[in-house]
């Protein structure tokens, strides 16, 4: 049996911690290098947890039990090919960005911001709280077909 070795588990679990921290942030770029570092963790978790190395899986070379496995190594090709994708694609989203609005930050949506200030009147409220609620609301609506406005302008 096998024992995973302590600072290759410490070191996946801050290049994930790190890759998901970068991936919270709201430029591109960040997201972009996010991306990058949880990939590389995942290609040293694939690896540790394949274990040591060993001869090849070929048929007559070695006994069952002492080959290395391939599937992690396929995994991990997997997962080279995956993050390449989504470097390019973010890469791409990034310069599109950067060409349109002239920085790679992403806005906040306004239309979602309405829609999470809308509230559902609660049962309990008598019909004076129900009124002002629908008053407070429509307001907000007001408020908020202001700013769409303004943002498409």
């Amino acid at each position: 049996m096998t024992t995973v070795n302590v600072i290759m588990a410490l070191t996946v679990g801050t290049l994930f911690a790190t890759g998901f921290y970068l991936l919270l942030q709201r430029s591109l770029m960040r997201v972009l290098l996010g991306v990058v570092v949880l990939g590389h963790g995942t290609n040293l978790l694939l690896q540790t947890a394949a274990g040591p190395p060993g001869p090849p899986p070929v048929l007559g070379t070695a006994t069952a039990a002492a080959v290395t496995d391939p599937l992690p190594q396929a995994l991990a090709l997997t997962a080279v090919v995956i993050t390449f994708a989504l470097t390019t694609f973010l890469l791409a989203l990034g310069y599109r960005s950067f060409v349109l609005v002239g920085h790679d930050e992403v806005q906040d949506d306004v239309e979602d911001r309405r829609i999470s200030t809308l509230t559902m009147p609660s049962a309990s409220l008598d019909e004076d709280h129900d009124h002002d609620d629908r008053v407070s609301r429509e307001i907000d609506d007001d408020a908020a077909d202001d700013e769409i406005e303004a943002a498409a302008r």
